[in-house]
């Protein structure tokens, strides 16, 4: 079994944007307010989507493996290759989760969650 990598956060309640790194000189370039990240928030947004859809896959792949493995569904030869054929879908299906929620994570790990906004210039040309 696989473990899933860390979700992005979404923004908390009395989360504050980083302090600002002002050396008390103005400059073109200093921000002088923060946003959350709108690309870190899509991130947040699709994880809490695909999870609940990979864990209905799952859930629905493992009751099938329930009953193929049961004496009390079939007692055939031809049952141990289903189980086995199972077996691979169910590893694969892992991998496919891991493969997925890991390159969300570590999306979210390479993007700030926070992003100056300079609010000096005009919409149009910010």
């Amino acid at each position: 079994m696989f473990v899933d990598p860390p979700a992005p956060q979404p923004l908390q309640p009395g989360e504050t944007p980083p302090a600002s790194r002002n050396s008390g000189l103005p400059s073109l370039d200093a921000a002088t307010s923060w946003e959350f990240n709108p690309d870190y928030q899509r991130l947040v947004t699709m994880w809490r989507q695909v999870v609940p859809m990979l864990d209905t896959l799952t859930a629905s792949l493992d009751k099938a493996y329930q009953l193929a493995r049961s004496r009390d569904v079939w007692d055939a030869p031809v049952s141990g290759r289903y189980v086995e054929e199972m077996t691979e879908w169910r590893t694969r299906l892992g991998l496919y989760r891991q493969a997925i929620l890991t390159s969300i994570s570590d999306q979210a790990a390479d993007t700030p969650r926070w992003v100056p906004v300079n609010t000096g210039a005009p919409h149009a040309f910010s």
